[in-house]
């Protein structure tokens, strides 16, 4: 067990110092604090099997890779994903114009049968921040998720508005100020370490 966890520490130093990031960062990408790092590299514990999960993502390595002993400063080139033929920015922007596209071809479909409604392109707004928040959880920064979360909330918000514009239900905006003070609190939500 001690050569395993010695095993998962050189490769979390080795892929970290590759990347040129510190102890505090490469935990800040994961939500964990850099004395848990700093526990790992030193070999005193081992991530859980999420973290593991989340480490090779970030590195581009497989899981296997992190739990296999490597000669030191070593780094196999088949098993990192770096420079993979996708980019995870380029298929993010592919869905979003493919939310675009769709609510272009409501509006065209709608132009055609007589009725010009605009707010199809404000209607595929939440559409693309579900299609983004869920691309950024998987391969992005969970604080950009912050951001997200915002716009689709407030964008809902605007939805409704519109469906009911001759109502001029305006209040429900106000629905937005305590939603937004829950979206900034449930992100500074810290785990607590043992």
């Amino acid at each position: 067990m001690e050569n395993f966890r010695k095993t998962v520490a050189q490769n979390l130093i080795t892929l970290r110092t590759a990347k040129g990031w510190t102890q505090a960062q490469l935990g800040e990408l994961i939500n964990y604090s850099d004395k848990s790092v700093s526990k790992w590299e030193r070999g005193d514990g081992l991530p859980d099997a999420f973290v593991l999960k989340q480490l090779s993502e970030l590195f581009g390595v497989t899981v296997d890779y992190l739990l296999t002993y490597h000669e030191e400063g070593e780094i196999h080139s088949d098993t990192i994903r770096e420079n993979a033929a996708y980019s995870h920015r380029v298929i993010t922007c592919i869905a979003l114009l493919g939310v675009l596209g769709v609510a272009l071809l409501a509006f065209i479909i709608l132009w055609l049968m007589g009725d010009i409604v605009w707010q199809t392109f404000i209607y595929a707004v939440p559409a693309a921040m579900v299609v983004w928040l869920v691309l950024n959880s998987i391969w992005g920064k969970p604080m950009v998720n912050l951001y997200i979360i915002s716009v689709l909330g407030w964008s809902i918000l605007l939805c409704v508005y519109l469906s009911f514009f001759d109502l001029n239900w305006w209040q429900l905006f106000l629905v937005g100020i305590p939603m937004e003070i829950i979206i900034i609190l449930c992100f500074n939500i810290k785990k607590r370490r043992a």
